[in-house]
C-alpha cells in the first residue's frame, strides 16, 4: 500500500511540474517582456536605469528566491511594481533563471 501511494504522489507532482512549463513560446513573449517592460526602468540593455541592473554580473549575490519575491510582489515605495496579476509562478521563475544565465548561453 505505501508503494501506491509514493506512486500516486509522484504522478501527481509530474503531472503538476508539466502544467506548470513554459512553451517556448511564452518564453520568447518573456524574454520581450523583460527586455522591453524591465528595460524601460531597469536600462534597455538591463545595465541599470531607475531600477538597478538586471545582468547575471549585478545578480550574482541575489537568490534566487529574493528575486522572485520582487517581481512577483514589488517594492512598496519604488515604482516596482508587481507582476503576480499578470505573471504565473513557473513564469516568474524563467525569468529569473533568464536573468541570471549569461547571454552567450541563452
Amino acid at each position: 500500500m505505501p508503494r501506491v501511494i509514493l506512486f500516486i504522489t509522484m504522478c501527481t507532482l509530474t503531472m503538476s511540474a508539466t502544467a506548470e512549463a513554459v512553451t517556448a513560446q511564452r518564453q520568447t513573449e518573456l524574454r520581450n517582456l523583460v527586455h522591453q517592460d524591465c528595460g524601460s526602468c531597469h536600462g534597455m540593455r538591463l545595465t541599470g536605469g531607475l531600477g538597478p541592473a538586471l545582468t547575471p554580473q549585478a545578480l550574482q549575490g541575489r537568490n534566487h528566491k529574493s528575486l522572485f519575491t520582487t517581481i512577483r510582489s514589488g517594492r512598496p515605495g519604488t515604482p516596482m511594481p508587481t507582476w503576480q496579476p499578470l505573471l504565473t509562478d513557473a513564469e516568474i521563475n524563467w525569468i529569473v533563471d533568464y536573468l541570471k544565465t549569461p547571454e552567450t548561453t541563452q
